[in-house]
């Protein structure tokens, strides 16, 4: 199939995209300046070009604004992770469970048109004769689209590209199971250009830490299985086993030390979330992280966050969903700290991985060591990650626990502290609490990718986080739940009316926030 008959519904989703889609796709990818073919592919020009819009857009890192309304103001906040003191919408918007269309369909329109439709590129381009290249982007596609799948629900996944005119969604199970297959082609194509030692073609394209390594992909996409088996562990143990086990057990295994953690590296872009928060003012620490962190006295704190310019030295998180009148009522709360002052945006670092290993072994799976070990090496590689001492001292403290929230301008936004476990392990305690402190550990460790923290939040319920003040929803989300989905894009209903319509019967419930997503089920976490 010639990329000029892909479906326009699904590429044209961007609802402000920089260049408008047409049905002329075979003119716009016309070389104007008569490069032949033979030039294009020397040293694989043909295919690297479309690596770039892929790292750069699994997170947005340019303009600041696209990521505000593609991550910023979904998961950072709905992690517990940042809140903002400013009134969006007159405060009627995200935060307060009002879910806005026009901000939540840039998530969609970013994944498809950078990521997947770059991905199907390299696959024409590459797939079965620069196989390394194909391997590589089905790592990168992996990592962009679980997101998209952990968001809306069912989506647009393996009928990508095809000339239907309706473009069927998969389930999530179904998209989950392609990614497994898909992780399988990568990781095994990889190994064997590992095992014969071969020099590696991707160094001046690689916009990710690992420079070229193949090895260094191999131990990503691994870790990346693990994580994704532990997401659908309530819905197919059997499967997440398996899974979980042969990304341990694969010959080069999972990241294990803090030069595994994998970040994408631009030379030009800083994170946005320096510019949002320090520049902008629009988002500030979260009384939820003041709650916990500053609960447990963490040495991290001041890499995470800026102490309060109205109360010095002090950490001030923002509660979310509450009435905001003003933006200065908080703005001088503490900002987000030196961790986002860096052009190195991490997806996934090794302190996850080790947690990952951690709940496992608590399952009784193989994860090459103990709940309790894996548990203290987590925590361990997240202290060495920022080169924050004291991880000993911190993992031995069996007395604190979260703290209660205060907001000392208006107290209206004051509560009682929930996620009330202590770091330390507790042999004796249940699985139930021993996971708790597994999860709360990994979603400090994982700041400030609030995605992956929202998606762990909805699958364990971990860690507990305060719940909205004020729900514009219309019943539509559980104040206490929090907001579960993400709406099907307006763009998709009104291109591909019809695909939305699969999606909707495999969704199961209503096209609202509040629908849970297959992978997170209202069962016990065991």
């Amino acid at each position: 199939m010639k990329l000029n008959t892909i479906k326009r519904t699904a590429i044209c989703i961007s609802l402000l995209a920089a260049v408008s889609c047409t049905d002329n796709f075979e003119e716009i990818n016309t070389n104007p300046n008569g490069i032949t073919q033979e030039l294009l592919e020397q040293d694989f020009n043909h295919i690297k070009g479309s690596f770039g819009p892929m790292f750069n857009n699994i997170i947005v890192l340019t303009p600041e604004w696209k990521y505000q309304v593609q991550q910023g103001l979904q998961g950072d906040i709905w992690s517990g992770y940042m809140a903002t003191g400013t009134a969006f919408r007159g405060g009627t918007n995200n935060t307060t469970y009002d879910l806005v269309d026009g901000w939540n369909g840039f998530a969609w329109g970013s994944a498809y048109g950078d990521v997947m439709f770059n991905a199907y590129n390299v696959e024409q381009k590459a797939k079965g004769k620069y196989d390394q290249f194909y391997a590589l982007s089905l790592i990168l596609k992996v990592e962009g689209m679980h997101r998209i799948t952990d968001t809306y629900g069912p989506i647009v996944y393996s009928k990508f590209g095809t000339t239907d005119p309706v473009i069927a969604y998969d389930s999530q199970d179904e998209v989950y199971n392609q990614m497994f297959k898909e992780l399988d082609i990568a990781v095994a194509e990889l190994t064997k250009r590992v095992d014969a030692n071969e020099a590696s073609t991707f160094v001046t394209t690689d916009l990710s830490s690992y420079k070229g390594d193949y090895k260094q992909w191999v131990k990503f996409a691994n870790s990346l299985r693990l994580r994704l088996a532990m997401r659908i562990v309530k819905k197919n143990p059997t499967l997440a086993k398996a899974e979980a086990e042969k990304a341990i057990t694969q010959k080069y295994g999972v990241m294990t030390v803090n030069a595994d953690t994998f970040k994408v590296v631009s030379p030009t872009y800083n994170n946005p979330i320096a510019t949002i928060s320090a520049a902008w003012g629009d988002i500030r620490m979260s009384a939820d992280m003041e709650s916990i962190m500053g609960g447990y006295a963490d040495p991290r704190l001041p890499i995470f966050f800026n102490t309060s310019v109205q109360f010095p030295g002090q950490f001030k998180g923002v509660r979310t969903g509450i009435e905001i009148a003003a933006k200065a009522d908080h703005v001088d709360f503490s900002a987000i700290g030196p961790i986002v002052n860096s052009k190195e945006i991490v997806l996934m670092n090794t302190a996850e991985v080790y947690l990952l290993r951690a709940e496992g072994a608590l399952r009784g799976w193989n994860m090459g060591g103990t709940a309790q070990s894996l548990y203290e090496m987590g925590i361990t590689a997240s202290f060495d990650q920022h080169g924050v001492s004291g991880a000993t001292a911190y993992i031995a403290d069996n007395v604190k626990t979260a703290k209660a929230y205060v907001d000392p301008n208006f107290p209206a936004n004051n509560g009682a502290a929930l996620n009330n476990v202590t770091v330390a392990w507790d042999v004796a305690a249940t699985n139930e609490v021993k996971l708790q402190k597994i999860i709360t550990q990994k979603w400090i460790a994982g700041f400030p990718e609030g995605q992956e923290a929202w998606s762990e939040y909805r699958r364990t319920g971990y860690p507990k986080l305060l719940p909205v003040l004020k729900n514009t929803s219309g019943g539509k989300i559980d104040s206490n739940l929090g907001v579960r989905r993400v709406n099907f894009v307006q763009s998709e209903k009104d291109g591909n009316a019809g695909g939305v319509a699969t999606g909707l019967t495999k969704l199961g419930g209503a096209d609202t926030g509040g629908t849970r997503l297959w992978w997170d089920t209202t069962g016990p976490n065991f």
